[in-house]
């Protein structure tokens, strides 16, 4: 018995690993998270039992109950893969259910997926480190576990590109607070929504009208230089008259 944390990556199914999608094609159940795109699925093995355990606003499975079913589906069939969006160890909670697997005595590996925190900016054309613009980039999910905001003053580097994930509610608050750190008004930033899926949508301007931006989640925020890149089409956007 064995349960194999997945990353489902970003989106598009043609991005999954190898290892990946054979483990989706031996699977007895298929534990899955609410943002997995139906071409990920496609993997999966017929005759696999799936469950959705996604979290969505209002109403969503806790992280205990989650751990307590994948040690009961363990104790009952060869291969549970718990699919999760992007990469499982990148505000994923794989981290958590291994530690509960293992606590339980169960078997537990890891396959790593494409975190939507590299690969939506990518999905854009948005690299986020360019030579002469970017020397770094720093990854930072907008809420802690208790759902209190980040202190995103501190965050503030013009030397740095800032990607920010589940940040769409609180962009007002994130916009403000990287002002008040010391970046200026006039950075640029772009939203991307629905990484490599057929719903993708890159909106592009300043910081300071980050609150105002007309997006909506699942979408990944890039902060810096680079968000006025575009090489998949080989487009720089002046942001000044954005």
């Amino acid at each position: 018995m064995t349960v194999y944390l997945v990353g489902a990556g970003p989106g598009d199914g043609d991005l999954l690993t190898v290892r990946a999608a054979r483990l989706l094609g031996d699977a007895d159940v298929v534990v899955r998270d609410r943002l997995i795109d139906e071409s990920v699925m496609g993997f999966v093995n017929p005759e696999a039992r799936i469950i959705d355990v996604g979290k969505a606003p209002g109403g969503s499975s806790s992280q205990e109950a989650i751990n307590e079913l994948l040690v009961t589906l363990a104790r009952r069939h060869d291969t549970v893969v718990r699919l999760k969006g992007g990469d499982p160890f990148v505000f994923g909670r794989g981290g958590e259910e291994m530690m509960a697997l293992h606590e339980a005595g169960v078997a537990c590996d890891v396959v790593p997926g494409l975190s939507a925190a590299l690969a939506g900016p990518l999905a854009a054309g948005i690299p986020v480190t360019h030579r002469g613009m970017s020397r770094g980039v720093t990854i930072v999910s907008a809420r802690g576990a208790h759902g209190d905001v980040t202190n995103f003053r501190a965050l503030a580097n013009a030397e740095l590109s800032l990607v920010v994930l589940m940040g769409i509610e609180h962009r007002g608050q994130i916009s403000d607070q990287l002002i008040e750190g010391g970046l200026h008004g006039d950075t640029p930033v772009a939203v991307v929504e629905q990484a490599w899926t057929g719903q993708q949508r890159t909106t592009r301007g300043r910081l300071k009208g980050l609150g105002a931006f007309d997006v909506r989640a699942p979408a990944v925020i890039v902060v810096g230089g680079v968000a006025s890149l575009d090489l998949r089409s080989l487009g720089v956007f002046d942001v000044a008259m954005l």
